[in-house]
């Protein structure tokens, strides 16, 4: 099965439709198989008093300018679905809330996201599970305990996940990836594992490529320098076609593990070994 590649648009987009557009058109020339977003009812997710404090920003001056910017309605989201649909890549998008998991139901998407933040949101997991749709868990900032629960919720309703290893910092220091988890959450659980990395540069995903993920997520952005607070964990554009064509040449070279004498070898050994015969 192909390592399934997505770009996190999340909140890049600062709100622009023609950035998120260029986004999605980003992902789908690199080769990616789905874009993905993040959606808020800022009401649910954050305090009056949050949302009425100081927040410079290109929208306002206070955090609810902020947030009210980076969502995008639903007429927006249709925009959204049918672009992807006529580019052909898949989208979907995490919820923060069960507002916004309950918003989301009126697309068409394929998968569900629960972000690390959420995953010890019982609720919230219960009502995306009971969807029955393919489900990426995210795993960071969280114990052994937090992450049985979410399999636990997924597995009783009968729906189909996999876990992604995460480490919540943005942007992740190398030393930080601890990948080895990969194969202890494979273990541990008994289920598919992928990888949603926050990485600068490429060379850790690269490694997770090669430990068996089913699937590989990234931030993308057009430019590392534009506003928003995960715009220095992305990868731009040059950057993110690299990057998928590496994980598809890393998933072909892996192999199937059984040695064989391939066809090609058998007369460079007769050459190598003449003085043997």
């Amino acid at each position: 099965m192909s390592i399934i590649v997505i770009g996190e648009i999340g909140i890049n987009h600062n709100g622009d439709m023609a950035i998120c557009k260029k986004l999605i058109d980003t992902a789908y020339d690199a080769g990616a198989d789905c874009v993905k977003f993040q959606k808020r009812d800022i009401i649910q997710v954050y305090t009056k008093e949050f949302l009425d404090s100081p927040r410079e920003s290109p929208w306002g001056r206070t955090q609810r300018d902020q947030k009210l910017g980076l969502e995008f309605s639903a007429e927006q989201y249709q925009e959204i679905e049918d672009y992807c649909q006529s580019k052909g890549i898949e989208w979907f998008a995490s919820a923060w809330d069960i507002n916004s998991q309950k918003f989301l139901r009126q697309f068409n998407s394929k998968y569900n996201k629960v972000a690390s933040a959420m995953i010890v949101y019982q609720e919230l997991l219960k009502e995306i599970a009971s969807e029955g749709k393919h489900t990426f868990i995210s795993t960071g900032m969280t114990t052994y305990d937090d992450i049985k629960n979410a399999v636990d919720i997924f597995r009783k309703a009968n729906c189909s996940f996999e876990l992604m290893h995460t480490v919540s910092t943005y942007p992740m220091k190398d030393e930080n990836a601890n990948l080895n988890m990969i194969n202890t959450l494979r273990e541990r659980f008994d289920c598919n594992v992928g990888y949603s990395g926050h990485e600068t540069g490429l060379a850790v995903s690269y490694a997770a490529a090669a430990l068996g993920i089913t699937s590989l997520e990234r931030h993308i952005t057009l430019d590392r320098s534009m506003y928003g607070s995960d715009q220095s964990a992305s990868v731009e554009p040059a950057g993110f076609r690299q990057l998928v064509g590496a994980v598809r040449k890393i998933e072909l070279a892996m192999g199937d593990g059984v040695k064989r004498v391939i066809e090609a070898e058998a007369p460079i050994a007769a050459n190598l070994r003449q003085h043997l015969i």
